[in-house]
């Protein structure tokens, strides 16, 4: 099982709707994929699922089908996770659904966190909760590959998520915030991967639970919203696209890069911003790169359609290439 998590602390970047493209495109290329929606905002679930169905998903007077209720009889006191519910998207697709209760969780996840010194099996049960819960669900469901969307903080939510994931993606705009983001990223990911590798020499011996690695490796970072005109950037972007590089090797990599070129290593890939396609996509309830001329899909759109396909595509190899180069 392959874990990637897609982070960053600035917002409003794209970040949700970039998992719910990958994982589309991933199980296209033949890969079976598990989604786990861990952002309290549950917007990939939104993406994935009818509102009718979450609706089923969330009913008022009996328990939640989502991660809720996998987390549950820990913030009750009463137990250890449930098994988590899947929704079957396609045969190699799946997703773990994500709910707004999910924020009831923090208070328990930061009191956790400094109890796993103490040896605490408590502590290390809901600090590892959201780790078990994606693996014991990519085993039910055969899955490969776990991309999981989480939300724009740096609270005791994201860092259980982070500690679940082999590698980190960080979604970028090109502007002056994301830059401060990754200044704000790079030292939390070097706090939180080295508090948990402090915190995995304290394990209880009787702790019979599968534990995360923490690893957390920064995989690189993908530039959204990116505005081309005549093939060329605008203006206002290519100032922070060029500031971009630096800034990552320095805060995320913690090194010195004194020559950067225009095609950085840690880049791994530009997404352009596709405007119209995306209420299109959002109201066919599909990726924008399948949408077709009865959806709405016809001239320049039907064009747009087609770099979509070819930027995902590349995109995702991209990224499988270097989490396996890694892996190995």
């Amino acid at each position: 099982m392959r874990t990637i998590a897609f982070f960053n602390n600035k917002g409003g970047v794209g970040k949700t709707t970039l998992v719910y493209h990958i994982a589309w495109m991933m199980a296209e290329q033949g890969h079976r994929v598990l989604a786990a929606d861990l952002d309290p905002q549950a917007n990939l679930s939104s993406m994935f699922l009818e509102e009718e169905r979450l609706e089923e998903l969330w009913p008022e007077k009996v328990d939640h089908k989502s991660v809720l209720s996998c987390i549950s009889p820990i913030l009750e006191g009463t137990g250890d996770i449930a098994p988590a519910h899947t929704e079957r998207i396609l045969d190699n697709l799946h997703l773990i659904p994500g709910d707004l209760g999910l924020s009831q969780f923090e208070d328990k996840l930061s009191d956790s966190w400094p109890r796993c010194l103490d040896r605490d099996s408590a502590a290390f049960r809901a600090i590892t909760a959201f780790y078990r819960i994606i693996y014991y669900a990519a085993k039910d469901v055969d899955a490969e590959i776990v991309l999981i969307d989480v939300g724009p903080n740096l609270g005791a939510i994201n860092r259980s998520a982070l500690i679940a994931a082999d590698y980190v993606i960080s979604p970028l705009a090109p502007d002056l915030y994301s830059l401060q983001g990754l200044k704000n990223l790079g030292p939390t990911l070097k706090s939180w991967r080295r508090g948990w590798e402090q915190r995995l020499q304290q394990k209880p011996d009787s702790l019979n639970i599968p534990l995360p690695s923490g690893k957390m490796m920064p995989a690189g970072y993908i530039v959204m919203q990116h505005v081309e005109r005549k093939s060329r950037p605008v203006k206002a972007y290519r100032k922070w696209v060029e500031r971009i590089p630096a800034t990552y090797w320095k805060y995320i990599l913690d090194q010195t890069a004194d020559s950067i070129s225009e095609d950085d290593a840690n880049r791994i890939g530009l997404i352009r911003h596709y405007q119209s396609l995306m209420p299109m996509a959002q109201d066919a309830r599909k990726p924008v790169f399948f949408l077709k001329p009865a959806e709405g899909a016809i001239g320049a759109h039907a064009q747009s359609v087609t770099k979509c396909y070819m930027d995902f595509k590349r995109l995702t190899e991209t990224i499988l290439q270097r989490t396996e180069s890694e892996n190995n």
